[in-house]
Order: structure tokens, then C-alpha cells, then sequence
């Protein structure tokens, strides 16, 4: 029974996939309806059941190869050199094709007692042909692109010159034109911090914001230089004004409280309401669990300062010296410890307490420690901002 559910399974599947396959060969889509059959007929090829995959094969290899020719005869007629990529691709793909089908032949046609005809040809010469014409053409256009001024542009001629690269290595001076115009196509931005308070930034949080190497914010097309370079014109500028830093009083908020608790103390002889000892079964006094109330009174003492920073981000362009955007930019630090006394059973207060009981006042962090302190979460929110607003969109 398992196995003609297994078969029954398999016929199933096999009748989907040829039903797949033709309607991919009848929809024009003819790569499509090959690479179904091809993976249809890389077992058992020989089987009768496996007959209806090699006719598909057959008549999309056909088609397929009647269309890409006839592509190419007409890119060539219009004489467009935008067509030299379409022509170099389309070789490639007639080749491509062959070989795919290859490795599964021949593939004999039970009915017609014939192998299936697949025509195939040597497109190598036009392959290198076409190549060649392409290469020279991205060549020439990509120099004739670095000879703008405008870095969209230029960014294009990287693009073509590294496709060169990949279908072409070591085509004449095209790893040095790459490097050209990745140098011309990018975008060079000074990052600088602006104080608008009336309180001196800390130097190593100056730095720390200005880290952006660390922050690893370098793209492919955008570097930032927290100290102008000499020879480098920078395109745009992203500047952090500092606009209020606000810090707290010192503060000490003393508390006081109370907490009772019952505990177990010990063990008594069980009585009624009229003081007689109540006794089990046996005649046993019964014993039950004692308790007592104790009690805590805690002082509690909170040290407390905190310091709030607020900026924003101004995004500048250079070349129009026109501001793009601005973004807000916040965070807050607290300072706090807690630590009490106590006078009474410790046992009253909840274990969780406990720790405040072992502390002690220590010295409030200086103004200047407390700006620094808000430094790490500035850090992550510009990055966050200079990440999720790029120069160039």
C-alpha cells in the first residue's frame, strides 16, 4: 500500500511539472520551460514517463535559440552602442544555454526512434567579438564620463568601468581610471561641533562625537574628516550645535519609614478559647508554630544630579551654501545612589533591601563628568541620524 501511494505521489508531480513546463513554453518564457525539463530528465532519463520532457526540451531550445539570433540581428542592424551589452549578453546566454543541455545528452525519442536535435553552434568568435566591441565602448564612454563634473555622473562611469572589469580583467589602464573615479565620484563631508551654551563641551566628549571612524560611518561614496585635510574640497557639511546643556542641583532626599513582619518563633501547645490544651486522637498535645511581630525603621538617603544635553544636526551644502536639514538631537544622564541605615530587626525589610544597607554616600561626579556621562547615548543618536539620513539619497 505505501509503495502505490508513493508512486501515485510521484506520477502527481511529475504530471505538475510537465504541465509547468508547457505552459512556461507556450508563455514565451522558453529559459524557463528548459530549465524545468533539464532538471526533469537529470535521472532516470531513459524512461518512458520522462518521453514528454525531451519533445519540450526539443522545441524550447528551438525557440529559444531562433528568438536570441533574431535579437541579435536586429541590435546589430540599429547600430546603437547601446545595444553592445544586449548583443555580449545574448551570446553569452545561446552559449550558456548549450551547455546546460549538454551533460544530459543524447536524449533517444522512443516513438520516432531519433535522438532529440539539438543544433548547437560555436559562438566563442562572436562572443569575443562582441566583448571586445563592448569593453571599448564602456572605455571610451566612461573617460568621456570622468570628464564631467558632476559626481551622479562620474559614480556612472565607475560602474560601467567595474563591469568592464568583471567581463574584461586587465583591460588597458581601467583598474587606474577606477581608482580616478572613485576619487572624483565621492563625497567628502566635515563633521564639526558648534557650542551656542554658555558652558565649556568636555574635550574627550568632543571627541568621542567625532569619532566616525570608530562609528564605521565611511560608505563606498562618502567620507567624513573631523579635521579639514589639506587638498580635499569638501562637498557638504554636517555640524552639531550644541544649543542648552542643563544640570541639576546637587540633592539629598532623606526618607524615613517603617516595616513590621511576622516571623516564625518557636513552638506552643495549642489551646481553646477557654485556655484548655486541645489534644489529638492519641491524647497528644498538639503543637502549633509560635510567632512574633518585629519591626524596622529605615532611613533612607537618595543622591541625585542630572544633566540634560540638547543640540541639533544641521546638514550643510557647500557648493550653494544653503542649509539641507536639521535634526534634534538629545539625552539625559542621572546620577543616583541610594543608601540607608537602620535601626531595629533587619529581617523586617525585603531581602531586596538589603543591599542599600551595605552602601554608602559617595562624592557627586563633577559637571563636566556628568556632560561626558550623556556622551555614549549622543554617540548612538547621531549615528543614528547621520546613518538614517545620508548625504546623498
Amino acid at each position: 500500500m505505501k509503495k502505490i501511494t508513493t508512486l501515485f505521489l510521484l506520477l502527481i508531480l511529475a504530471s505538475c511539472g510537465v504541465k509547468q513546463t508547457t505552459n512556461m513554453l507556450n508563455s514565451g518564457d522558453y529559459d524557463g520551460a528548459i530549465d524545468n525539463a533539464v532538471s526533469g530528465l537529470r535521472s532516470n532519463k531513459d524512461k518512458k514517463g520522462k518521453q514528454v520532457y525531451i519533445y519540450l526540451l526539443e522545441e524550447a531550445f528551438a525557440k529559444a535559440k531562433e528568438r536570441d539570433l533574431r535579437d541579435i540581428k536586429l541590435l546589430s542592424k540599429d547600430a546603437n552602442p547601446r545595444n553592445f551589452e544586449k548583443i555580449y549578453t545574448t551570446y553569452i546566454q545561446l552559449n550558456n544555454r548549450q551547455e546546460k543541455i549538454r551533460p544530459i545528452l543524447p536524449l533517444h525519442l522512443m516513438k520516432e526512434n531519433r535522438n532529440a536535435i539539438f543544433p548547437f553552434e560555436d559562438y566563442s568568435d562572436q562572443i569575443v567579438s562582441s566583448k571586445n566591441t563592448l569593453s571599448k565602448y564602456l572605455y571610451d564612454n566612461a573617460k568621456a564620463l570622468l570628464m564631467t563634473k558632476d559626481k551622479m555622473t562620474i559614480r556612472r562611469a565607475f560602474d560601467d568601468l567595474d563591469y568592464l572589469n568583471q567581463i574584461n580583467p586587465g583591460y588597458k589602464d581601467v583598474q587606474k581610471l577606477m581608482d580616478q573615479a572613485h576619487a572624483l565620484g565621492t563625497d567628502y563631508v566635515n563633521v564639526s561641533l558648534k557650542n551656542e551654551t554658555n558652558m565649556v563641551i568636555p574635550t574627550r566628549l568632543q571627541n568621542d562625537l567625532l569619532d566616525f571612524s570608530t562609528n564605521g560611518m565611511n560608505d563606498k561614496w562618502t567620507v567624513f574628516h573631523t579635521n579639514k585635510q589639506k587638498g580635499v574640497t569638501y562637498d557638504y557639511g554636517i555640524v552639531v550645535n550644541f544649543r542648552q546643556i542643563n544640570i541639576t542641583p546637587e540633592q539629598i532626599k532623606e526618607k524615613e519609614f517603617i516595616k513590621e513582619k511576622e516571623i516564625k518563633d518557636g513552638v506552643k501547645t495549642l489551646t481553646d478559647s477557654r485556655g484548655n490544651v486541645v489534644k489529638d486522637s492519641l491524647g497528644n498535645p498538639i503543637k502549633v508554630d509560635k510567632f512574633k511581630t518585629i519591626k524596622i525603621e529605615i532611613y533612607e538617603f537618595t543622591q541625585f544630579k542630572a544633566a540634560q544635553v540638547t543640540a541639533k544636526v544641521d546638514y550643510l551644502d557647500y557648493s550653494t551654501n544653503q542649509l539641507i536639514e536639521t535634526f534634534p538631537l538629545a539625552s539625559e544622564f542621572v546620577f543616583e545612589n541610594i543608601y540607608s541605615t537602620y535601626r531595629g530587626d533587619k529581617r523586617a525589610a525585603d531581602e531586596t533591601y538589603y543591599t542599600y544597607f551595605g552602601k554608602k554616600a559617595v562624592p557627586f561626579p563633577s559637571n563636566e563628568q556628568m556632560v561626558f556621562d550623556t556622551g555614549e547615548d549622543l554617540k548612538l543618536k547621531l549615528k543614528d541620524i547621520v546613518s538614517r539620513n545620508r548625504i546623498r539619497r
